[in-house]
């Protein structure tokens, strides 16, 4: 017992919905681990990044779940509630993703020469991953603040759930560039890459101050205002990023409006050009959005004291 007469453990990290959903999600990535390292197996760039995907969400999520069910995390100097919710985000968005990619470049209907076990492994793994993807979704969805509700967390609103998935889309966009997407050959190119980093400095900039109790007033400005206007900002360029960028990518003036013939597949430049064109418009959508849903929400700073927690 503590010096006020409570558990030393949290009972609500077992016996609760979001205690349930967190005991799924260590469950399905212990599976996952245990059945690619077993005998499902994988091999180069995409194998290697559904692995580290899975290996990092079930670490990070290990530490989770110990330290609330500990109650340790009253020492760490973050904002426990929103950290928790923002890394549920990412850990779904990276499950997605590894759901997508892994069956996509290893399961086939036909055996492979290793044996149709190696198959079964696979398509397990897939479905575990799938199981997965929810168990973080459920997170998500149990602590996302409800209309009418004071809102404490900025992560659990839907523009902090936005943030965390324009980062992400962020991340992919680079790593599309990074490909050969040949951006440096152009001014204008170039600036569409400084506008995709710079928009995901401010999106990170805002994730880690929401983490991080650094809520209260920013310079002249109340922190809701402040990313208000980093969101306006963003939206104007993005925009501009969207229509720059396939101008000087597939105009026929700059570049080429169809897939040369000759290129080779999973190393074209035009398939880099193409990802990028479309993640484009599409983190211009989660911008946007986000802006119209942050003119209809009020934040409440992390000074406000609570006792209740999802």
């Amino acid at each position: 017992m503590d010096s006020q007469g409570g558990p030393y453990l949290n009972k609500g990290a077992l016996c609760s919905t979001l205690g349930g959903a967190r005991v799924c999600q260590l469950a399905m990535g212990c599976a996952v681990i245990a059945m690619v390292t077993h005998s499902a197996g994988y091999s180069g760039s995409q194998g290697v990044f559904c692995m580290a995907a899975w290996c990092c969400c079930f670490a990070v999520s290990a530490a989770i779940f110990f330290l609330d069910a500990t109650r340790l995390y009253s020492c760490l100097r973050v904002s426990w509630d929103n950290l928790t919710v923002t890394w549920a985000a990412c850990a779904t968005l990276m499950y997605v993703t590894a759901s997508v990619v892994y069956p996509l470049f290893f399961v086939r209907s036909e055996c492979p020469y290793e044996g149709c076990e190696v198959r079964d492994f696979r398509i397990a793994v897939t479905v575990c991953s799938i199981l997965g993807t929810l168990a973080y979704g459920a997170e998500v969805a149990l602590c996302r603040a409800r209309p009418g509700h004071i809102v404490v967390g900025y992560m659990a609103t839907v523009p902090g759930l936005l943030k965390v998935v324009q980062a992400f889309i962020a991340c992919v966009i680079f790593g599309a560039l990074a490909n050969g997407s040949q951006f440096s050959r152009y001014a204008a190119t170039i600036y569409c890459v400084v506008v995709y980093a710079s928009c995901f400095a401010l999106t990170a900039l805002v994730v880690l101050m929401t983490v991080c109790k650094r809520t209260k007033t920013v310079r002249c400005m109340p922190f809701d205002r402040f990313v208000v206007v980093c969101t306006f900002l963003e939206v104007l360029l993005y925009l501009s990023a969207s229509v720059v960028w396939p101008v000087f990518c597939f105009d026929s003036k700059y570049g080429s409006p169809w897939r040369p013939s000759s290129c080779p597949q999973g190393k074209c430049p035009w398939d880099s050009k193409v990802v990028v064109a479309v993640f484009s418009c599409v983190n211009f959508g989660l911008y946007l959005t986000d802006l119209l849903y942050s003119q209809r929400i009020r934040f409440v700073s992390s000074r406000v004291p609570t006792n209740s927690r999802v």
